[in-house]
């Protein structure tokens, strides 16, 4: 990412801010769950504080930090969770926004170990992919940010397991519209497995959604579990 793509430090705060409540309000997250980051900088970024719900933060509560943990500016304490932003922003430097949430169904999947790799959807193929599970490690610790790090580069999110979601993307409205694909892409997979079916896209068809992806600037993802068939042997 070159720095003339970077938002500025207000359009960054106001961003996390919207995010925020829409997190809350589309029952993302619940009490003060979530937490939200965004680079301004090469080596700076800012984040959501600890102990404050998503839905009802201001711009003073925020804290802006460099990718070792520093403080920049703020007075609150950044979220407990943001080792695991700074090693995705470490890790993968064209990362510019991660979001982590607990969407209800998406985190029943986390939660029973079960990753989202089916092609069920062709939008979610060809702008979301795979969203494997990572190993479970606790909150707010480096074990997590070590269990996050091997996928940030060829994927586009995360279940953690027995715990929630999170989404990066070249900058913060990227990662929060993979939130919500995410979510949706659950919804809709959850459904097929109550119905007692897996219709999946052919193997034709995957490919063709996944040659689309660099125009819509989706640079990984995956290959996501299709028919196994080719189009010419998909019953009519």
């Amino acid at each position: 990412m070159s720095s003339g793509s970077y938002p500025t430090d207000a359009q960054a705060r106001a961003l996390i801010l919207e995010y925020g409540r829409r997190m809350y309000q589309k029952n993302f997250v619940a009490a003060n769950d979530g937490n939200i980051s965004c680079k301004v900088s090469d080596d700076t970024l800012w984040a959501t504080p600890t102990g404050v719900s998503k839905g009802f933060m201001t711009e003073d509560m925020l804290v802006k930090l460099d990718l070792n943990s520093s403080v920049l500016e703020g007075t609150s304490r950044p979220s407990s969770e943001i080792r695991m932003h700074l090693r995705l922003y470490r890790e993968n430097p064209a990362i510019g926004g991660v979001t982590h949430a607990h969407p209800p169904v998406s985190t029943t999947f986390a939660a029973a170990g079960i990753p989202l790799d089916r092609a069920i959807l062709q939008e979610a193929v060809m702008l979301l992919g795979v969203i494997p599970v990572a190993p479970y490690a606790l909150p707010g610790t480096e074990a997590l940010a070590e269990s996050v790090a091997p996928f940030c580069r060829d994927y586009n999110g995360l279940l953690l397991e027995h715990h929630g979601v999170v989404t990066w993307g070249t900058d913060l409205t990227q990662a929060y519209y993979r939130l919500e694909s995410v979510e949706y892409n659950a919804q809709v997979y959850m459904n097929t497995r109550l119905l007692g079916f897996d219709h999946l896209l052919s193997e034709d068809r995957i490919d063709a959604l996944m040659a689309l992806r660099p125009k819509w600037g989706v640079a990984a993802g995956g290959r996501p579990v299709g028919s196994g068939k080719k189009d010419e042997e998909e019953e009519p």
